[in-house]
Parts: structure tokens; sequence; C-alpha cells
């Protein structure tokens, strides 16, 4: 009886495993159809609920449809866990850590109400539609950009770290030139002023108001339009590398045959006059090494 029993468990894990992770089939195209409507009748929800005319009027059916779509989020969740054969490597995963994160803001809200409009971070699920509808080409893409990221990770790191140095040194120094008893209150604020400075966001709460000020910022200024151009070139230079690697080099003859590069015939016998180059092809009028008229 037990292993009867046993091998029904299995054979229900193989046949769950088919529709939740399967792409193949139609039970598992059906399934991942309906999990991105979930997930963006999801998404619409919580930004229905944050407007408060929709909200006081519907606001009953919104919660009830939210629960809904959170328990159905909860089975999945625990069904992906249990048909799948090494469930850590899904838990701990990038998609495994967003499916969990989806379904605990409407559980937290019993503690924190307003926790559940973080519920729209269901919307990153969306990200497996390349991979559900099968859309190889954006996949590729999105591998390329991913390896890219991940080779330039510790230049942006360095830059950044560099930019931290910058906005508390600038910082600092506009503390020092500016009146203490506005704008710039404290070194902390000083530094707030200089990063809204330094990536061109402007607010306009903190001003400086001497004319030495008013020339640093400048120049800080100036200096926001050439760091926001680094770690694009960078991510971009990663990108065009990892692209050259994938395809071939033009220039590149040493795989191709005497004909491809400019001989009439494939014939290799014989040797240059001159440098003994061999083998050298029979209709050549010059030794492709020294360049020499045979």
């Amino acid at each position: 009886m037990k292993k009867l029993l046993a091998s029904k468990y299995k054979l229900l894990k193989v046949r769950g495993y088919a529709i939740i992770y399967g792409r193949d089939t139609v039970a598992g195209k059906l399934f991942d159809l309906i999990l991105l409507g979930f997930i963006l009748l999801s998404a619409f929800l919580t930004i229905f609920e944050s407007i408060q005319i929709i909200d006081e009027h519907i606001h009953t059916l919104l919660v009830v449809l939210e629960w809904i779509i959170t328990v159905f989020f909860s089975i999945e969740y625990a069904l992906r866990i249990i048909c799948t054969p090494k469930w850590r490597r899904y838990v701990f995963s990038f998609y495994g850590v967003i499916d969990l994160i989806s379904i605990l803001p409407i559980y937290l809200s019993f503690f924190v109400q307003k926790s559940k409009f973080l519920s729209i971070i269901r919307i990153l699920r969306l990200l497996r539609i390349f991979r559900i509808l099968d859309l190889v080409q954006f996949t590729q893409q999105a591998n390329q950009l991913k390896r890219a990221l991940k080779n330039s990770q510790t230049k942006i790191l360095v830059f950044i770290y560099f930019v931290l140095v910058l906005c508390v040194t600038l910082g600092a120094l506009m503390y020092m030139i500016e009146p203490h008893d506005k704008a710039f209150t404290s070194i902390p604020r000083s530094i707030y002023w200089c990063i809204v400075t330094l990536t061109t966001v402007g607010y306009g709460d903190v001003v400086p108001t001497t004319a030495f000020g008013q020339f640093m910022a400048s120049i800080i200024m100036i200096l926001g339009y050439g760091i926001i151009a680094v770690p694009t070139g960078l991510v971009t230079s990663e990108y065009s590398r990892a692209y050259r690697k994938k395809e071939p080099h033009k220039s590149d003859t040493s795989h191709k045959m005497p004909q491809d590069i400019g001989y009439p015939h494939s014939h290799t016998h014989g040797h240059c006059k001159y440098c003994n180059t061999y083998p050298l092809p029979d209709d050549a009028l010059y030794c492709p090494k020294c360049g020499k008229r045979q």
C-alpha cells in the first residue's frame, strides 16, 4: 500500500512538473497563460486600490479579488517547491525569491496596512514571459546583457565608490563655503545637495546663495553630465565585446581555404624561393608571408 501511494505521489510530481515548468504541453502553456493573466490582474488591482475614487466604490471587490489571487499564488509557490527535484535551487533562485516576495505583502497587511501595496512587485514575474512564450531571440539578448553587467560590475562598483567620495568631498566643501543658517545646515544636507546636483535632478530645495558657491555648483552640474555617461559606456563596452566574441571576425582567414583568400585553386604544393614558406599554392603569384613575386 505504501509503495502504491509512493508511486502515485511520484507520478503526480512528474505531471505537476510538466504542467508548471513545461512549455511544450497544452496544459503547461495554458497554466502559463493563466499565470500571466493573474499577474497582470493583480498589478491593475493594486493600482486601482491606490486611486481613492475607485477604491471608495469597489473596495470590497478589490480586496476579495486580491485575496483570491494571493491564495492562487501561494498554492502555485508551494506546488513549485513540491514538484521540482531540486527545491532549494528554485527557492534561492531569482524567480523563486520574486515569487515569495510577491505573496508576502498581503499577509503582512495584517500587521502593516500599507504593505499590501508592495504586491505591485508581482509585475516582476512578467519577466517569465520571454521564457514562457519561448522567445529565443529575446532570451539570448537578455543573457548577453546579464553577462555584460556581470563582467562590468567591478568597474561600476569602483566608479560608484569614486562618486560617493566625490560627493562627500564636494558636500563638505559647500558646507564650508555657504552660510550655515540657511540651506546648508549640516554636512549630510550638503552631501544630499551634491548628489541631487551631480545627478542633474535639481529639486531646488537646497540652493547656494554665495557667488563662489554658485560657481562650484556650476562645475558640479557640468561634471554630472560626464558622470552619468560612464556606467552606460562600461556596460556598452562589455556588451560589444561579448557580441564580437560571438560573431566570427571578418578578417580572420585562418579557417579558410586558399581559394577563399584570393587564390584560384586549392592545390598546396611548392615553397617560396625567398623565405622558404611551405606549402605554397602553385598558382600564387606572390608569397602570402614575405609578399615577394614567385
